[in-house]
């Protein structure tokens, strides 16, 4: 049998529809008779609220009608297919299994995620039933991601006679999420006596990246396979006639062909959060119809890594590097931003805001008058240099990429409407340490980021000798801090008993509090930790209370 880890978009009924059938020509080719697709494959997820336009609902059960007639050609081949269902009894998160034409059974998911990014309780009623089908004597079982995290559906399944559980998903990347997920399907399915086959969905929706990963455990919850992480592929099995299953090579699927399917077991998680903040790139403009983008370079190691990842996202040829010096920049910033593009091939200008500082100061000197100079002006320069970049962006039909990363969207050490200004924010989930430990990583596959990047003391030069540090804590302490604040929900008083200094973790808490009206107007970007700001963080901008 087969399963097949495929990037679908949402609501793309159509493209979806035809990458379904593209795979399972490609495993009906290669003489499969199951073949396993992921959570809402139909449909992509999440499709969040076009669940409550009835003309979305009739256009998607027309689709999956239409796709049912299609696979019909398949003969003898088995469609494990994620969709929505409706009936009388309400809005179902479902699967269905297609065989020469007809529906063999739909399983509806039982388990609702109601948490962090998941919100399927607003839109579907859970299931009750288990489904099982047999195929040469042997007998499979059918689940939906949330329903493994639990023990009941996977018991039901068993008790209903399934000897294999087929999982559809559509699970968010996380740092390590794959060792979580491995950990519950041993819990949940392999302890039941069952051998397993988990197909996740790959791929960048809006600030969710899919990270595939797809695996097959035997009924002693042992890996017999995996596909690796962000790319498409399909997988295989076979099933010995005493119910074993066995290990066969994968099948390169889609654009990524040139990916290697081997696992990368062991490598370091920048490795792997890399990948994913590519793929997300690359998703989001791809899926949006940007066929290129633009960023403002400063010569600093923020900026870098973008347009490292951006290239590795959609290639040099496809970017626009913009350096815009005030008389605040230093000379190793410019030097160092010339050397990273002419290494890496890019598109490079470099406009001056002097000039244009300049006249603002003067429009407004009547209005300020003897007011002492003060944040006022420095976001003035973002703010300028924010204008240039969207008029590029308009004129040449290229999206912004904005480069702040989350220590400084968490503290408010970034200027509305000026360095915030983009359509995708890539750094967005990215600690300020970690965005160093990315651009060292990514150094060891090719040095593309100049060591002094890397090593200088950050600085938003937007005056006389300023480093992030006159502002904010040194960013090992900010982050360490912030991480108590938003992933464990740590009181003060908690983290001061923790050992940080009262004065450090005070200050922070304020920043993050007040700075959540600056994070809603910010653009989206890939979530890789377990809370991003987004969908993921939901505080209010209103809100008198102090943690």
């Amino acid at each position: 049998m087969a399963f097949a880890q495929i990037n679908q978009k949402v609501g793309d009924l159509a493209g979806n529809a035809s990458r379904i059938i593209e795979a399972a020509a490609l495993a009906h080719e290669q003489g499969h008779d199951i073949l396993l697709l992921p959570e809402l494959a139909l449909t992509g997820y999440a499709p969040e609220d076009l669940l409550l336009r009835c003309q979305f609902l009739a256009d998607q059960q027309a689709a999956l009608t239409s796709l049912q007639e299609s696979l019909s050609r398949f003969q003898d081949l088995h469609v494990v297919v994620g969709h929505v269902a409706g009936t009388e009894k309400g809005t179902f998160n479902a699967a269905s299994v297609f065989l020469n034409g007809d529906n063999l059974g739909t399983y509806l998911k039982q388990e609702l995620p109601n948490y962090s990014v998941f919100d399927e309780k607003r839109y579907f009623t859970a299931g009750r039933k288990s489904l099982v089908f047999t195929v040469r004597q042997h007998t499979f079982g059918v689940a939906i991601c949330e329903d493994v995290w639990f023990a009941s559906a996977a018991t039901a399944a068993r008790q209903a006679g399934a000897q294999t559980l087929l999982i559809l998903n559509a699970s968010p990347y996380v740092v390590r999420k794959h060792d979580i997920r491995l950990g519950i399907v041993r819990r949940n399915v392999s302890d039941t006596g069952m051998s397993a086959i988990y197909c996740n969905l790959v791929g960048g929706q809006d600030e969710l990246v899919f990270d595939g990963h797809s695996f097959v455990l035997n009924a002693k919850g042992e890996v017999v396979s995996e596909l690796n992480s962000f790319c498409e592929a399909i997988g295989s099995v076979g099933i010995s006639q005493s119910g074993q299953l066995l290990s066969q090579a994968p099948l390169p699927f889609g654009k990524t062909r040139s990916v290697p399917l081997t696992p990368r077991n062991n490598e370091a998680p920048e490795a792997e959060i890399w990948r994913g903040l590519v793929m997300g790139t690359r998703d989001y403009l791809g899926k949006n119809f940007f066929q290129k983008a633009v960023l403002g370079l400063s010569g600093g190691i923020d900026s870098a890594v973008v347009l490292a990842v951006a290239v590795d996202a959609i290639g040099a040829e496809n970017l626009h590097a913009v350096m815009m010096p005030s008389r605040f920049t230093a000379d190793i910033s410019l030097q160092d931003a010339q050397e990273m593009v002419q290494g890496l091939s890019v598109r490079y200008d470099d406009i001056a805001i002097s000039p244009m500082f300049n006249t603002y100061l003067d429009a407004l000197s009547p209005l300020f008058g003897d007011l002492p100079q003060d944040t006022t002006e420095e976001n003035l320069q973002a703010r300028i240099r924010g204008v240039l970049l969207m008029a590029l962006s308009n004129k040449f039909n290229a999206i912004v990429l904005t480069t702040g990363n989350k220590s400084e969207l968490a503290t408010g050490y970034c200027t509305l409407y000026g360095d915030m200004v983009g359509g995708y924010a890539p750094l967005k989930d990215i600690p300020k340490t970690l965005v160093f430990s990315l651009a060292r990583w990514r150094n060891t596959q090719s040095p593309v980021i100049p060591e002094r990047i890397i090593t200088r003391p950050p600085s938003a030069e937007l005056r006389e000798d300023q480093t992030d540090q006159d502002s904010l804590p040194d960013y090992e302490v900010l982050d360490a801090i912030l991480e108590h604040l938003m992933e464990h929900n740590d009181s003060v008083e908690a983290i001061v008993n923790a050992g940080f200094a009262r004065e450090d973790v005070e200050k922070v808490a304020r920043l993050l509090r007040i700075n959540e009206y600056k994070r809603r107007q910010g653009a989206p970007g890939p979530k890789v930790t377990t809370r991003a700001f987004g969908r993921d963080w939901r505080f209010p901008i209103t809100n008198g209370y102090r943690f």
